[in-house]
């Protein structure tokens, strides 16, 4: 019967892809298009999956067949509710792309293990004080390489209480590979942890799950895992950091983005979103599985948009509304939301949308709790306007052991290797006038930074005298908005991981803004308890 089915189907398709390939594919342009074996049996999958055909036929990786990365093709074919097996392991892209698998793998060890950014020599010193009531406070470190993106996660002291760790102890803390090869389960809430982490944070870490999730992670019964799974259970399903597939087409080596809550955010804006030019976005969204799947599959690789899977501010926690103070669960799909909006907008955007993450312990004002926003910091400034991308600073060209050339995959930190990210751009200029210039504009940012936790915790210690001196419920809640407006203007800078150098004119103008806004919370608490004192 399943036979007969896709005997039909496949003739049917057949036409279908002849008129879907042209506003599909986008295989490289001026190269002689590259054909399968044949007799490997592509044509029977590509009556059923025609925009898989549209994807491969022509593109690099044409000649490879399916079972180059599918098994369980038989038992598929004869009962479709079958699915074959898919080999996500970036292992098996690294088997022939030895240069780019090999340097994402090797560690950079500028890049410090558990970094904390709540210490007085780290980026938010205050951030204890400015946190109070989150997750956060018992720790938050500085990022490292790609490699290290799930066991980072796992390890840190606010995930499940600091159960995980590592295998071998601080000598395990330059290990990749595996994730549970280098980490253990001990079962055991630690003394001074968190129980936060969900599975939509954890989709940014990993590639593991793009067969298992659901777009946008609504529940369904093809799904694995949703945004209100065990978090525990998901995390022991998680082996693998950010792969090849996050970024490449597997089927075609086009360029490309897979996370959701990005595809969402760019189709309700095609035309006036970050990444938009002349009023279009060079995303192309398709549908796999009745939309159980969606990738945006570009003409042209797009570093931007391809970084900004991750490196952006997303919500992916539960929270509570403005309107109403109502909870908002993982059965919301507020819980996975990308705003891309930069700090100056965000605000606005979360009221809108109704929804913060929690009440500051002190103050009771409701705050939002940023991530990365790396991809809405960098939306406009100079370099942007420029045309320069991510991986233009970030993933500079060099030459590997057998001597090709190839786009290093490591995501160097250009701050330490400014030869090989600023003068090709600049080459009338040397070495220390960029690393000069790099760090006396970051050391400005860093002392704006500074300033506004300064006031930020001033409004809050003049919040606490304020309340104990029995001044009353409107002036309070007058202070606790100006803190909610100078929280997001300020903690959007400690999220973000360049001290401002990716736009510094927005990070001067936020966090100076920060300023003002806790300022005037100080006076209006000061003049309401004058005449009291």
């Amino acid at each position: 019967m399943w036979k007969k089915r896709l005997a039909v189907l496949a003739v049917a398709a057949g036409a279908a892809v002849a008129l879907s390939i042209p506003a599909l594919s986008t295989a490289a342009k001026g190269k002689p298009a590259a054909t399968g074996a044949k007799g490997d049996g592509r044509e029977t999958c590509y009556g059923c999956h025609e925009e898989v055909k549209a994807l491969k036929e022509g593109s690099k990786h044409a000649r490879l067949a399916c079972d180059s990365c599918h098994d369980k093709l038989k038992e598929h074919l004869a009962n479709y509710e079958t699915k074959p097996g898919t080999n996500l392991d970036p292992a098996k892209c690294g088997s022939c792309h030895k240069n780019e698998y090999s340097s994402f793998f090797t560690v950079n060890y500028e890049a410090q293990p558990r970094k904390e950014k709540g210490i007085p020599t780290g980026r938010s010193p205050m951030q204890d004080k400015l946190l109070a009531g989150h997750g956060f406070t018992f720790e938050h470190n500085e990022p490292r390489g790609h490699a290290f993106m799930v066991v980072d996660q796992f390890i840190v002291d606010r995930f499940q209480g600091g159960r995980f760790q590592y295998k071998k102890g601080a000598w395990g803390m330059d290990a990749t590979g595996k994730a549970w090869d280098i980490l253990t389960d001990t079962g055991k809430k630690l003394p001074e942890t968190a129980m936060a982490g969900n599975p939509t944070c954890i989709q940014c870490k990993t590639s593991d799950h793009i067969l298992k999730w659901k777009f946008m992670g609504d529940k369904d019964p093809k799904a694995m895992w949703d945004r209100s799974s065990d978090i525990v259970a998901v995390a022991k399903d998680t082996q693998n950091p950010v792969g090849c597939i996050h970024c490449h087409d597997p089927h075609g080596t086009q360029p490309r983005v897979v996370r959701d809550g990005l595809i969402q955010a760019i189709e309700k804006d095609p035309t006036a979103n970050i990444f938009a030019k002349n009023g279009k976005t060079d995303l192309k969204v398709i549908s796999f599985r009745d939309g159980f799947r969606k990738i945006g599959v570009m003409e042209k690789t797009d570093s931007r948009l391809m970084c900004a899977q991750c490196h952006v501010e997303y919500n992916c926690n539960a929270g509570s509304q403005w309107s109403d103070g109502q909870k908002v669960g993982y059965d919301d799909p507020r819980t996975n939301h990308f705003p891309l909006k930069n700090a100056k907008d965000l605000l606005a955007h979360y009221k809108k949308l109704d929804f913060y993450d929690f009440k500051h312990a002190i103050t009771g004002a409701r705050l939002v709790k940023l991530q990365h926003p790396e991809a809405e910091t960098y939306a406009g400034s100079v370099h942007d306007r420029a045309g320069v991308g991510c991986a233009d600073c970030h993933m500079p060209r060099m030459k590997g052991k057998d001597g090709k050339m190839f786009k290093s995959h490591g995501v160097i930190r250009p701050a330490h290797h400014v030869k090989e990210a600023c003068l090709g751009c600049h080459p009338k200029s040397t070495v220390e006038q960029k690393s000069y210039q790099i760090e006396g504009t970051r050391n400005y940012i860093r002392g704006k930074m500074r300033k506004a936790e300064y006031w930020l915790g001033q409004l809050i210690d003049t919040y606490a005298d304020a309340k104990r001196m029995g001044i009353g419920e409107d002036v309070l809640a007058k202070a606790r908005e100006k803190h909610e407006e100078a929280h997001v203007l300020w903690e959007y800078w400690t999220a973000e991981n360049s001290d401002g150098f990716h736009n510094p004119e927005l990070a001067r103008d936020s966090l100076t803004s920060s300023i003002a806004a806790s300022k005037a919370g100080v006076k209006l608490l000061n003049d309401a308890m004058e005449p009291k004192k």
